[in-house]
């Protein structure tokens, strides 16, 4: 009971104005009991999705849950982070704590250092990404994965519960975006990738986030070998494919497109795709918490001119905006 009232706190945080979250706080006692008790019997089944599409920047499907199935995830979430995240690789940054794209981006520029040994060699960089990446999480393999790292069968046998409730194109496999769970659950499968990685190749200089991931070497021929060693235990072991055409060699020195930014031996400049969407956010919401968040985006790059110009814009936009400016407009 602890546990579903302290995660009904932080699942209502920013969520307390929508409708489906206001009719389950009508009656929270009343429901959390009815979930407990359910647990409690082994009686729980988990509903269906409400499906629908976002574009952050591609078109992505989200399928989401009822309230009543997210405060279970949360729930769970709140007792497996803890103990799976002393599991994980220093190098996995996505959906962990004092993680983010901001410190892999910072390890990235330190990786890149130290394989240049300052920027006196070459650096080359493999980068990939894995093709429909939550679409086709194997539920076999990740049950297999769950029942060599967690000894109560109960909560085993919970999280299939959660995990066989969505399946994507066909049965058996993907997992939804939407679920809180399905972050953590996807970096526990990737966490044998990333073990492979780190103890069996014995690769030193190695990012993951999320489906992206990044090896850099001081030749191309040691991530040519490699590159052909990953794909082989992603099919395998995880029944994953790298899409072909986000796989790509280069040097640091020619910039590498990694996490929205573009990495050069001595400075990143933000992604084209990236600046468009910015612009996109700033015509959309003309608030100062939107403008504050994008110029904390930009000071993590060289971007000088490109904070100037946002600025600027936004200087004219409020003197139009202005009484005594529009007076005078309207006198000329």
């Amino acid at each position: 009971m602890e546990n579903l009232l302290s995660a009904w706190q932080e699942f209502v945080r920013g969520k307390r104005r929508r409708q489906d979250v206001q009719l389950f706080g009508l009656r929270l006692m009343e429901n959390i009991f009815a979930l407990h008790y359910e647990l409690n019997k082994f009686a729980y089944l988990h509903g269906g999705y409400k499906h629908f599409r976002i574009s952050d920047p591609k078109p992505r499907d989200i399928h989401k849950a009822s309230v009543r199935d997210r405060l279970l995830h949360h729930a769970l979430y709140r007792k497996l982070y803890p103990f799976f995240d002393r599991t994980f690789i220093a190098d996995s940054y996505s959906c962990r704590l004092r993680k983010g794209t901001h410190r892999a981006l910072q390890q990235f520029q330190n990786f890149g250092h130290g394989v240049s040994k300052n920027n006196t060699c070459t650096c080359w960089v493999l980068k990939c990404d894995i093709r429909k990446f939550f679409a086709s999480i194997d539920h076999h393999v990740l049950f297999e994965i769950l029942d060599n790292s967690i000894v109560d069968e109960d909560v085993r046998c919970l999280l299939k519960r959660v995990v066989s409730s969505f399946s994507s194109a066909k049965p058996g496999v993907g997992l939804p975006l939407g679920n809180l769970t399905s972050q953590l659950l996807v970096n526990i499968y990737m966490n044998e990738f990333d073990h492979f990685v780190k103890h069996t190749l014995r690769a030193r200089y190695y990012i993951r986030y999320a489906d992206d991931f990044v090896m850099l070497s001081e030749t191309r021929g040691a991530l040519v070998m490699q590159l052909a060693r990953l794909q082989d235990f992603l099919r395998a072991q995880l029944h994953l494919l790298l899409h072909p055409n986000k796989v790509s060699i280069t040097t640091r020195a020619s910039g590498v497109d990694y996490l929205g930014w573009v990495h050069f031996a001595d400075h990143k400049v933000l992604r084209t795709t990236t600046k468009k969407r910015m612009f996109r956010g700033l015509e959309k919401k003309k608030t100062e918490a939107t403008l504050a968040s994008y110029l904390g985006l930009l000071s993590y790059g060289n971007t000088q001119k490109l904070r100037a110009m946002i600025l600027a814009k936004r200087v004219g936009e409020n003197m139009l905006h202005c009484p005594h400016y529009e007076a005078a407009s309207n006198h000329f």
